[in-house]
């Protein structure tokens, strides 16, 4: 069996890495196209051997890009589609059509109550969004909170598969050794008190409501925040006129996987932090917050179906905080007070295993392949134990 991966762009992002770890599970053979942006995913995928082309696509109405999508797919001979992302999504579902690929799956990484990737749902993207869906044969929620977003919007629960994202749970594993080599890299003092902010920088993750909370906390609490966006300089410019920019590290994009010469990567960087704050009010997923459980820290979240989705105590150190600078000051300096714990997964992260996720695409790929209904079609009635 052979699939293509159609995707986006191959930047440091959430749907990005996931799909690199992704591939690397799957027993099938995998190739990936980018419309956009061939970033360092694009070179970890490399690196996996695994296949990249770049399409050279200019911006949302490049139409000329879709028949060179369409001799792609057609030319690979490939059994599968699967699409990533709203713009993909669409290009790629038409573009498998045309080439006569009638197993096309997509999957929904980021819609939320009221944004997708960043756009607001208005009339026309949902419009846009339900023409392009009807061409493939099953779209992927990556929780049961998106799946019943997707119902509401019109999505027919029969096409809706859920597919949690998946982490590497060994790889995130909390590692003192690489806390210290991670902390003196980045120049942050072994008893400092470090918050960890991780994805792209970007308004609706809500960093500043971090800078505005690190005001308030003691001077060896230090801010670090991993990723990268078109909001660091606002962020830097907001911590500068705080009087907080010596305790707000940036580390840039940093990727799941690295050989380390460019720095620390993901896990690393998650064994330095003492705690992970993540005040986002309107998440698909979560997957940072689940990483942080993996890594065994205590987490501060605005939003996260990934644990809402799972039974109570699933992650007892993980609490809920609202989106106000105030209450995430007094929500960190209660775990400053508290001390460190033992830095062992939660059970909600060992429930995320990549490994299991990677087995129930499988059988959406069957289904796909097959033209049946896949199995847990119903948003509400999906099990995700």
């Amino acid at each position: 069996m052979r699939a293509l991966h159609i995707i986006t762009g191959l930047g440091v992002g959430g749907a990005e890495q996931q799909l690199r770890l992704l591939l690397g599970h799957l027993p099938i053979r995998c190739e990936v196209v980018t419309l956009t942006n061939p970033g360092p995913v694009a070179d970890g995928l490399a690196a996996d051997g695994i296949r990249v082309t770049h399409l050279g696509m200019a911006g949302n109405r490049d139409l000329a890009a879709l028949p060179r999508l369409v001799r792609l797919i057609r030319h690979g001979g490939y059994d599968l589609v699967h699409t990533h992302l709203y713009r993909a999504c669409l290009y790629g579902r038409i573009a498998a059509r045309l080439a006569g690929v009638r197993a096309v799956v997509a999957t929904e990484h980021s819609l939320g109550d009221s944004q997708m990737e960043g756009r607001p749902l208005t009339a026309g993207v949902r419009a846009l969004y339900l023409a392009g869906e009807r061409l493939g044969r099953s779209t992927v929620a990556v929780s049961p909170t998106v799946a019943g977003r997707l119902a509401r919007w019109g999505v027919p629960e029969r096409r809706i598969a859920v597919v949690p994202n998946g982490i590497d749970l060994a790889r995130f594993a909390f590692d003192p050794d690489a806390r210290r080599r991670t902390r003196a890299r980045l120049g942050l003092p072994e008893d400092a008190f470090v918050v960890g902010g991780v994805g792209r920088l970007v308004p609706g993750k809500r960093f500043d409501v971090l800078i505005d909370a690190l005001v308030r906390l003691p001077a060896d609490c230090r801010l670090l925040l991993v990723g990268g966006g078109p909001q660091e300089c606002a962020l830097r410019q907001r911590a500068a006129r705080a009087g907080v920019a010596d305790r707000v590290l940036f580390a840039g994009e940093r990727p799941y996987l690295a050989d380390g010469s460019s720095g620390p990567d993901l896990p690393a960087l998650a064994s330095a932090m003492d705690v992970l704050a993540a005040p986002c009010p309107e998440e698909a997923f979560g997957l940072a917050v689940v990483e942080g459980l993996a890594a065994g820290l205590p987490v501060r979240y605005g939003s996260c179906p990934a644990l809402e989705d799972l039974p109570a105590g699933a992650a007892p150190d993980a609490v809920r905080v609202p989106c106000d600078a105030g209450a995430y000051a007094r929500a960190l300096a209660g775990v400053r007070a508290a001390g460190p714990g033992p830095r062992t997964a939660a059970d909600a992260a060992r429930h995320y295993c990549i490994t299991r996720s990677a087995a129930r695409l499988m059988d959406v790929y069957a289904a796909a392949l097959t033209h049946t209904v896949p199995k847990s079609r119903s948003p509400q009635g999906v099990s995700t134990s």
